[in-house]
């Protein structure tokens, strides 16, 4: 068996990414953060967790089930199941203790409260009270469990509480448990108003006026106890696109009841009894080390709202104004003038949309084709699009309706764009479009001319001004040509071909990357210097990593940027000492994808959508675009690549155990933060 094989040079993808909570959740911890945005990470983390459960300990369980081979690492699922849930448990229990002994005495002090109900005063609890009746209370179904009603459907991560009676109802039948769910009209934290607490930015948990006042839906029955619940599902939609006749509708039919898939997770109140614990535990057919007892609100995510509600900008990031980009006034010549690469958040997404939009009013334009995975709510993207369609343009747009948590919103996206003439199209069967293109087709003069645009990420203006992505504008004939192939292929029946600028997952990405590592490998063992540096969300692709390995064995240097999980051991001796991992959480979420290869003085750069897992390289439609103007690529180096690996407040590096280590600045050493250095640099 080749060594490089070894299951003991592998870690386990779920755990790493169950390892990057605690390194958002550090944010939180951190005093030099302004203490809403602590708060938020806090939130980020919690919801990050929902997720987790919600597919990858999903997934686990998927594969425990169908006997599903192992992955590199060797372990079984029953055994990841297992660490899941022991790692969880140490990480919930610090985001309660975060929550409990630093950000509620830290926001009070600045002025805004989460009051909880054993600290409400006489006036607030009647002005509560009175809320409760006239605002919740006629919304509120509450469900009696005996032998006639068995226990509800709970749908996922909603709100529930469950109430231990005393006495009979009105009908004469003693009770003894009730469930009453939150419905989702409801707000999840409440602001008390000023007048009544005396605070501007005074706040409570719905869940603890529902607790406070819940008697008062069974009256003459006594409440011995009310204990909040939630239970975790999984979320995976699991369509087989080889047996559907229509995938839009086959999707719209598994919406429906994703909310009821298998349970993954239960959080209850720390005080609730164990008989009432094992009662859910058996009604959601979970283990022991399933259940998570919460000291505080079931729902920690959901105080994010105060971050919202809470007007106070000294208690915030201070903002900052994207560049714009200069001579924009026509797209078209400002692009054919030069290549244009946009770095966001700190290069501003508006010449996307500007050009989109000039492209949807331009007589000189007869088409335009473009990939949408998520676009936002009231998309201005797609407003330009239905706009070019009733101009009289070609339209073409990739939906990719399995996006994850954006299926319904990208359902009805497609059905807004037929409607506007729009030809949508669904992508490949067996493989989810992530690409992200755009193809524009202009005449000028006699000529046909294509103006494209790719990035790292989605064409959504929220997550343009919250993740770092990268993204080129170009009219290079050849890009150009390249794109309109890869759009010939999802719309169409196209064979594969080789294209002559791009790499493109399932086809060439991935034997691009391992033969440009292996390029490296084959410098370093003649003697010549070699060098590979990656930025990316996650890696765990068996060949990819087996390939860095040989290369840091031939003493290729390896420097990867990767957020997430990372299921690379570096530092193993003789295996991966030649090769450095780092995790960076700061203020945006690094979402940027660039590849940079020494090639022996002839560098390569390329920036892409795809990350090296597996799904990525293997399963998906991607595609990988370099940055051929030399000043452009050595910015994009500069600023994506080496500026990160030269940060020194923001990062975490990967040890050989699978632990994080905080770095911080030496003696002597500048202190850094790459996106602090890339706001004073470009923002000003």
């Amino acid at each position: 068996m080749d060594p490089l094989c070894d299951p003991a040079l592998y870690l386990n993808r779920e755990l790493s990414q169950l390892d990057f909570n605690f390194r958002v959740l550090a944010q939180a911890q951190d005093e030099a953060v302004p203490v809403l945005e602590r708060l938020r990470y806090l939130c980020i983390s919690c919801t990050n967790l929902d997720e987790f459960f919600e597919i990858r300990a999903a997934t686990v369980r998927h594969a425990q089930d169908f006997d599903m081979p192992l992955p590199s690492d060797g372990l079984s699922p029953a055994t990841v199941l297992k660490r899941i849930h022991e790692r969880t448990a140490e990480l919930v229990e610090a985001q309660y203790r975060c929550w409990n002994e630093v950000l509620k005495p830290a926001l009070s002090e600045a002025g805004v409260k989460v009051i909880p109900r054993e600290q409400w005063t006489a006036k607030q609890t009647r002005w509560l009270r009175s809320h409760f009746r006239d605002e919740i209370l006629p919304v509120l179904s509450p469900l009696g469990l005996d032998p006639a009603h068995p226990f509800p459907k709970i749908l996922n991560k909603s709100l529930n509480i469950i109430v231990v009676l005393k006495g009979k109802d009105a009908f004469g039948r003693s009770g003894h448990l009730a469930v009453v769910r939150a419905p989702r009209s409801l707000p999840r934290i409440i602001q008390i108003p000023e007048r009544v607490s005396g605070g501007e930015y005074d706040f409570v948990f719905l869940s603890a006026v529902l607790s406070a006042f819940v008697d008062e839906l069974f009256p003459g029955m006594q409440v011995k106890g009310a204990y909040q619940f939630r239970v975790t599902r999984n979320s995976e939609l699991i369509v087989d696109e080889e047996e559907v006749e229509n995938l839009a509708l086959a999707l719209r039919d598994e919406l429906v009841g994703r909310g009821y898939l298998r349970a993954m997770r239960l959080e209850i109140a720390a005080q609730c009894p164990k008989a009432i614990v094992r009662t859910l535990l058996r009604n959601f057919e979970l283990p022991e080390n399933a259940v998570y007892r919460i000291n505080g609100p079931v729902n920690l995510n959901r105080v994010i709202q105060v971050y919202d509600l809470v007007q106070r900008p000294d208690l915030k990031f201070p903002p900052f104004q994207p560049r714009q980009l200069r001579n924009g006034d026509d797209m078209f010549a400002r692009i054919a003038d030069g290549d244009v690469l946009l770095h966001h958040p700190f290069d501003a997404f508006t010449p996307v949309l500007e050009l989109i939009k000039q492209a949807s009013e331009d007589p000189n334009v007869l088409a335009i084709k473009q990939t949408l995975y998520r676009t936002g709510r009231d998309s201005a993207i797609v407003e330009h699009l239905v706009q070019a369609a009733r101009n009289g343009k070609d339209v073409t747009v990739v939906v990719e309706l399995r996006a994850r948590f954006d299926e319904e919103a990208n359902l009805g996206l497609a059905d807004r764009l037929q409607d506007a003439g729009v030809q949508v199209v669904y992508g490949v069967v067996g493989f989810k479009t992530h690409a992200k293109m755009l193809l524009i087709v202009r005449r000028e003069g006699r000529k046909l001319r294509r103006y494209t645009h790719l990035g790292t990420g989605n064409y959504h203006s929220g997550t343009a001004r919250a993740y770092t992505d990268i993204g080129l504008m170009t009219a290079d004939p050849e890009i150009g040509n390249d794109v309109h192939q890869v759009f010939q292929q999802l719309s169409g029946l196209a064979p594969a071909i080789r294209l002559k600028r791009l790499l493109q997952s399932p086809f060439t990405l991935h034997a691009g990357v391992l033969q440009r590592i292996e390029r490296e490998t084959r410098l370093a063992r003649a003697g010549r210097p070699g060098r590979i540096v990656a930025k990316m969300n996650a890696i765990n692709e068996p060949q990819v990593i087996r390939a860095l390995y040989a290369a840091s064995q031939a003493g290729v240097q390896v420097d990867l940027i990767v957020r997430g999980a990372c299921t690379l051991r570096p530092g193993v001796p003789g295996v991966s000492e030649n090769i450095r991992v780092v995790s960076i959480v700061g203020r945006f979420l690094e979402h940027s994808r660039v590849y940079w290869f020494g090639n022996d003085g002839k560098p390569e750069l390329f920036c892409t959508s795809a990350d090296w897992l597996e799904r990525n390289l293997l399963r998906r439609v991607e595609t990988c675009f370099p940055v051929l103007d030399p000043a452009l690529a050595a910015r994009a180096r500069d600023e994506a690549l080496e500026n990160y690996l030269a940060d020194n407040l923001n990062a975490w590096e990967l040890q050989a155990d699978g632990s994080y280590c905080k770095l911080v600045p030496g003696d002597g050493a500048t202190p850094h933060s790459a996106q602090a250095a890339l706001l004073d640099r470009i923002c000003g």
